[in-house]
């Protein structure tokens, strides 16, 4: 594989950056995830773009920079997976979001009638749909499997019993990718379905669970800053058949196949490394005098062997873009990401609390707060990194099953 860009990508990133330094102005960014005052009088994200954030998307969909690897026939560009990765990988710098990882957009691809691509792929496109993921259940975090919400076939759809939890963007979301049981009889893998359902439909509740994140804010530009997940509830949820996404009780393989699919571009890429590039930026903006931490030799020493380590996130990026480009199959390379990534963030972020001392331990509100607080509000949401998506304890169990043709454990124990 060559790892350098072509003259024609280079030419595309500075395109990009001409336009980002043209458009993407500090008005438009605070028109992203609109605050509105809740009912303790704090100022509270809702998630919602307004008018300048929709015009920008506009002007990006006009340069052909949405959706470039996405087919023509569903609203995307028909390009490669590296040209979209250089797009994304740019405006994600900026502040601004055109990835589709975890939109469930691979998914709907790979796995939706034509119907649902028809309808679903262009909107999640242009930002006019968008999903949260109906995962995570109270009894069934880590271990997705032993998820309980059921969804009881009927003659013209399925009606759905249970509880979701770590829904995040329920609150502003127009869509829930949902996992239910629809086989309690089968093996706990199987009987599993993937439904695609309005948030406006009769049955769904939705209530906050307020984050670390919740007061004081996280300033922009911190990893997992949200200051609220939630809890979905549903109670005789009636849907159509044609919200199914592929066969009914094969969802556990669209499931792991899609998550796979979203761990791939710049959004996961840019979780784990945005740390790393965030202090050696601060430590070249405040290097002068002798005093600088940017003259300490340990410093210096340390940093390095993070940049090298973040080198591997990009290599391993790259490697499931190729994959992904030659219509191959993931068997263990998205595990292998999941766990190097999310570890060498936490890494870097306790390193970087290591480095700055007791100032990085102040958050936004601090009027001594080390650039806005970001390396403490980063701080707190390290470790959530190593769950999200599929912890990092069973992603190794995948590598080792998937990559390296090992036992599980069941089957090598030996009876007494």
């Amino acid at each position: 594989m060559d790892f350098a860009y072509t003259p024609e990508q280079e030419a595309l990133r500075r395109d990009v950056r001409a336009f980002i330094e043209h458009n993407v102005t500090p008005a438009v960014l605070a028109d992203d995830n609109i605050k509105v005052a809740a009912e303790d009088g704090e100022m509270r994200p809702t998630g919602r773009t307004g008018p300048l954030m929709k015009e920008l998307y506009r002007r990006i969909g006009e340069r052909g920079w949405l959706g470039i690897a996405y087919p023509k026939e569903y609203g995307g560009q028909g390009g490669d997976q590296l040209s979209q990765f250089i797009v994304e990988e740019e405006f994600m710098r900026a502040g601004v979001s055109i990835d589709l990882g975890g939109s469930g957009a691979p998914a709907i691809l790979a796995a939706g009638t034509e119907e649902q691509k028809q309808y679903f792929i262009p909107r999640l496109i242009n930002r006019e749909v968008s999903f949260c993921l109906g995962f995570s259940e109270p009894h069934a975090g880590a271990d997705l499997a032993n998820l309980r919400c059921r969804a009881v076939p009927t003659a013209d759809g399925y009606v759905i019993n249970g509880q979701k939890i770590y829904t995040t963007a329920a609150h502003w979301a127009t869509h829930i990718y949902l996992m239910a049981r629809t086989d309690p009889s089968a093996p706990k893998h199987d009987g599993i379905s993937i439904f695609l359902i309005p948030m406006d439909t009769p049955g769904i509740t939705v209530r906050p669970l307020w984050t670390i994140q919740n007061s004081p804010g996280a300033p922009h530009g911190t990893t997992y800053g949200e200051a609220r997940t939630n809890e979905t509830f549903f109670d005789d949820l009636r849907v159509p058949k044609t919200a199914l996404l592929g066969e009914e009780n094969k969802g556990w393989g669209i499931g792991a196949a899609a998550l796979n699919l979203d761990r791939v571009g710049a959004w996961r890429y840019l979780m784990s490394i945005r740390r790393d590039e965030d202090i050696v930026n601060w430590l070249k903006e405040n290097r002068h005098g002798p005093e600088a931490l940017a003259n300490n030799a340990a410093i210096r020493d340390k940093v390095a062997e993070l940049w090298t380590e973040a080198q591997v996130c990009r290599l391993m990026t790259m490697r499931s873009m190729s994959i992904v480009q030659r219509g191959g199959k993931f068997t263990y390379e998205g595990s292998a990401e999941k766990v190097w990534a999310p570890e060498h963030g936490v890494k870097t972020t306790e390193a970087i609390t290591q480095m700055l001392g007791p100032y990085a331990q102040l958050l936004s509100t601090s009027p001594h707060a080390i650039e806005e607080g970001v390396f403490a509000h980063n701080v707190m949401g390290a470790f959530q990194s190593g769950v999200n998506h599929g912890s990092v304890q069973i992603m190794r169990d995948q590598i080792a099953r998937r990559g390296l043709n090992l036992p599980s454990s069941r089957k090598s124990r030996k009876p007494q």
